[in-house]
Formats: structure tokens, C-alpha cells, sequence
């Protein structure tokens, strides 16, 4: 095989590479336009890598098993939600709220990522839409849940969580008593920048597990199903145990990773807050340069850099440009959903011309043989 020339390898790098460079691209006019100093920047960076960088890790293990980017992730944040719910109710504050708020929320989000996987082993190859759909479903459960459930059925003890009327989770729930307590765990300061030493270790440790879970031997055979599903069943693996395993995996620490999120941001919107989560830790994923079949930490954390400092620019650079911000809002709504579209076109772009390729590399050594 010849070797590829400079012009070809850097031709091959921006093919594979397009979302992350175009990201670049477009941050590269946006921050100028921003007017804001390199220390606000950077604060609100650090700030949005400690909020989302654990949600976004957390949708790693399917894509291993094969299953594509998993939108059920938002079934982990409804259970990571009731968790808040409850500790807040019973007036758990700093990191043990937090921790209790995780524990609450594993057996639920067990249960639903195992109802989720099931229903994903029935609907093998349409995985990503059939997740996508799940999550619909499921807000409507949890909303009947949340505001007729709690109070007649499930006792709330606190009458500020409960509407007026004596049932039903306000709107608004205040999370003060545990708001960015992991944050200013071993907060430190470096030139002005506020960076939270607790939290970026907690990413750490997950991403060390997760890099150690890929050398096991769930994480193999989860390599394997990815890879071929009738190669894997042919070598003794459960197939179908080991897609819902990752499922299982990906809705607990989702949960976790919600948990995490809402603290920092001190606030739950209880009707809302889960809604748009999937999508955006989605978009930020492929922003980093993470595909369908192919994604890795590097990827997590580069993702979440290049969309928030996006999402951060694009209201002031709008309204720089032509006076109004209102336009960097919507430009920032029509980036996500149209990066998770680019990727996916890409995507099977690509896998076309790979297909191609090896079609075209057979018939040539078939040609050769006769």
C-alpha cells in the first residue's frame, strides 16, 4: 500500500474533521465580534465543561456497543430530576444532597434504561430514532408523574415544592441548599479564572472508568456487538444482554450527570430542564469530532469547548453584527440540530465511500486470482 502524500493526509484530515474545523471557523469570527476579554471566556468555558462534561460522557458506552448516539439519555435526567425532588424535600444540602439525590435516582434509572434497552433490541438499526422517540414518551410519564403524582400519591413533605392547589411540583424548584456545593469543593483560583478542582475530578475518575470499562470483559464483548452483532452471537456473546447493559450503563450516569449539571446551575425547571438535554450533549459530542460508530474522550471534552464557547459568542456577536442578539439565539438552536444533521450525512457519506472502496479493492483481486 503506497503511502499518502502531505496533500492527501491533510485532504483525509479535514474530511474526517469537518464539523470540529467549521466550529473553529465560525468561533474564530464570533469571538472577535463578542467583544468579551479572554478571562470572561475563559471562566464561562471552565464553567460549562464542569456543568456538561459528565452528561456528554455518559452517551460513550452505547456508541461502543453499536447502538449509535443514545437520545434515551433523557430518561436518566427525569430520573436524576425526581432524585433533586426528593432530597430537596427532605432538606439534604451540600455534597451528601448530592450524593443521596445520585443514589435516589440509580434504581430508576436502572429500571428505565432496562425498559429502554429492551425495546431497543427490537428495534435493531433504528436505534438512534427509536431512543429519540422513547424520550417523548416518557417526558408525557413523567409529567403525569410529577404533577398529579406527587403529593396525593407520593407524599411531599415540604408544602414550598408543592402548586397551590396541594399537589403538583412548582414550576421552579430552588436547589440553594446544594447549589455548586461540588463546585467550591478545592476551588481554587488561576489568574482571575475560578476553576472547580471537585468537580474536574469527579470527570476525571469517570472517564478513568470509562477508559478501564472499554478493557474489560463487558466492555470487549460490548467491542465486539459493536463491530458485527452475528460475529459476536457466533463467538458466544449475549448480543441482546450486552446492548442493554450499555443502555443501563449510559441512563445511570446520565442521571448522575444531570445531578451535576442542575447544581451548578442552582435551579430545577421541573417541566423543562430535561427537555433539550439530549440534543445539545448530542451536537456537542459530534462537534468534537465524535461519529455514530466512533467516539472517545478527546472528543467529549473537545466538543464541549468548541459548542459553548459557540454558544457563548453568538448572542453578543449577533447583536454586534447586526444589532440584535435575538438572532444568536436562534443561530445557536439551528447549530445544534443542524450538526447533529451534517454528521449524520457525513457519516454515511463516508461509509459509502468506504463500501465503494472495498467493493472496488475485491473485484480488482478477483480479477488478479483469475
Amino acid at each position: 500500500m503506497r503511502e499518502l502524500s502531505t496533500k492527501q493526509k491533510i485532504l483525509r484530515f479535514m474530511a474526517n474533521n469537518t464539523v470540529p474545523l467549521l466550529f473553529v471557523v465560525i468561533i474564530a469570527f464570533g469571538v472577535p465580534l463578542s467583544g468579551y476579554s479572554p478571562t470572561y471566556l475563559a471562566g464561562e468555558v471552565i464553567s460549562r465543561i464542569s456543568r456538561n462534561t459528565f452528561l456528554i460522557v455518559s452517551l460513550l458506552i452505547p456508541i461502543l456497543a453499536g447502538m449509535g448516539l443514545n437520545f434515551g439519555m433523557t430518561l436518566g435526567a427525569m430520573a436524576g430530576q425526581i432524585g433533586l425532588i426528593f432530597t430537596t424535600d427532605w432538606g439534604i444540602v451540600g455534597i451528601p444532597g448530592i450524593l443521596l439525590a445520585m443514589i435516589v435516582s440509580t434504581p430508576l434509572s436502572i429500571l428505565l434504561g432496562w425498559w429502554c434497552g429492551k425495546i431497543l433490541n427490537m428495534a435493531k438499526g433504528r436505534e438512534m430514532v427509536t431512543s429519540y422517540i422513547i424520550g417523548f414518551f416518557m417526558n408525557g410519564i413523567y409529567q403525569l408523574v410529577v404533577l398529579y403524582g406527587m403529593g396525593p400519591l407520593i407524599k411531599i413533605i415540604s408544602p414550598n415544592l408543592l402548586l397551590p392547589r396541594g399537589y403538583g411540583i412548582r414550576n421552579t424548584v430552588n436547589l440553594i441548599g446544594i447549589r455548586k456545593s461540588l463546585d467550591n469543593f478545592l476551588m481554587i483560583r488561576i489568574g482571575g479564572v475560578p476553576i472547580p478542582v471537585g468537580t474536574f475530578l469527579v470527570i476525571a475518575l469517570l472517564s478513568v472508568f470509562i477508559l478501564w470499562f472499554k478493557k474489560t470483559k463487558l466492555g470487549q464483548d460490548m467491542r465486539a456487538v459493536g463491530q458485527d452483532m452475528e460475529v459476536a452471537r457466533a463467538a458466544g456473546i449475549r448480543v441482546e444482554y450486552t446492548r442493554i447493559m450499555s443502555i443501563i450503563i449510559s441512563t445511570v450516569l446520565a442521571g448522575y450527570g444531570m445531578i451535576i449539571y442542575l447544581h451548578n446551575i442552582g435551579t430545577l425547571n421541573t417541566y423543562n430542564s430535561h427537555m433539550q438535554i439530549g440534543m445539545f450533549s448530542v451536537a456537542a459530542l459530534l462537534v468534537g469530532g465524535a461519529t455514530v460508530a466512533s467516539a472517545k474522550i478527546r472528543n467529549v471534552f473537545l466538543g464541549v469547548v468548541l459548542f459553548h464557547l459557540m454558544f457563548i459568542v453568538s448572542p453578543m456577536a449577533g447583536k454586534r453584527l447586526i444589532g440584535q442578539a435575538q438572532l444568536g439565539e436562534y443561530f445557536r438552536v439551528f447549530v445544534s440540530y443542524g450538526v447533529i444533521t451534517t454528521s449524520l450525512v457525513l457519516y454515511e457519506v463516508r461509509k459509502k465511500r468506504e463500501r465503494g472502496m472495498s467493493g472496488l479493492a475485491l473485484a480488482q483481486d478477483q480479477e488478479v486470482t483469475s
